[in-house]
């Protein structure tokens, strides 16, 4: 994450003008592509915003942190075709002009960790994997305590990630167990990474719609 105070479009609402006026060129010109940052005047999400592949352009040219930037390029990347040639309008769109974005992230990472519905915590129930369980509590109460304003201190987050470590290794499959079923389950596989990256957008869509905007960030 980065350690810059950001205001989402530096507070100008020419900024956020400028950057989806481009990205709806680029989707009503079909492209918006997956699989390349820039090329041709075609691109991914990041590609067609910035015209260019560094995610941390977000930051100097749309005052949308670094890590924000990695995270709208993953989602991208996962969603079906349609989908996806809409989400980098629909991203930009959702952030208001001067948002503080930074409790985005503890945000998303709770939801991803504890949904009941889409949290990897529903795969790891505690009969089976009970220090994988453990940990993802672990790691999702630190969250949970940002997103009250009670920051963990760097101790904290690097114990729960050592202990992730250490739970995933004990937790590792069987490679030639794992292998024999592969191909029996790789359509529903596909399917659920689909419908993960899809309610992963709108989630996302979600909480960025909702950050909060402090008081005279706007120019």
């Amino acid at each position: 994450m980065s350690d810059k105070k950001l205001l989402a479009y530096h507070g100008d609402p020419a900024v956020k003008t400028k950057y989806l006026d481009r990205v709806k060129a680029h989707q009503l010109a079909d492209e918006i592509i997956q699989g390349k940052y820039w090329e041709n005047g075609k691109g991914c999400a990041v590609g067609c915003t910035i015209h260019g592949s560094k995610h941390k352009r977000y930051e100097t040219e749309l005052g949308i942190p670094e890590w924000l930037a990695y995270l709208e390029d993953g989602i991208f990347e996962g969603l079906p075709n349609a989908k996806a040639k809409e989400f980098p309008l629909r991203f930009l769109e959702a952030i208001p002009v001067g948002a503080d974005l930074e409790g985005v992230y503890y945000k998303f990472c709770h939801w991803l960790l504890v949904d009941p519905e889409h949290g990897v915590l529903r795969l790891m129930p505690r009969e089976s994997e009970p220090e994988v369980h453990d940990v993802i509590l672990r790691v999702a109460t630190l969250h949970e305590r940002a997103i009250a304003g009670d920051m963990p201190e760097e101790g904290d987050w690097a114990a729960a990630w050592d202990a992730a470590r250490a739970a995933a290794r004990a937790a590792a499959w069987d490679a030639a167990r794992a292998a024999a079923r592969a191909a029996a389950r790789a359509a529903a596989r596909a399917a659920a990474r689909a419908a993960a990256r899809d309610a992963q957008a709108e989630k996302l869509l979600e909480l960025l719609s909702a950050a909060p905007v402090p008081l005279q960030a706007v120019a």
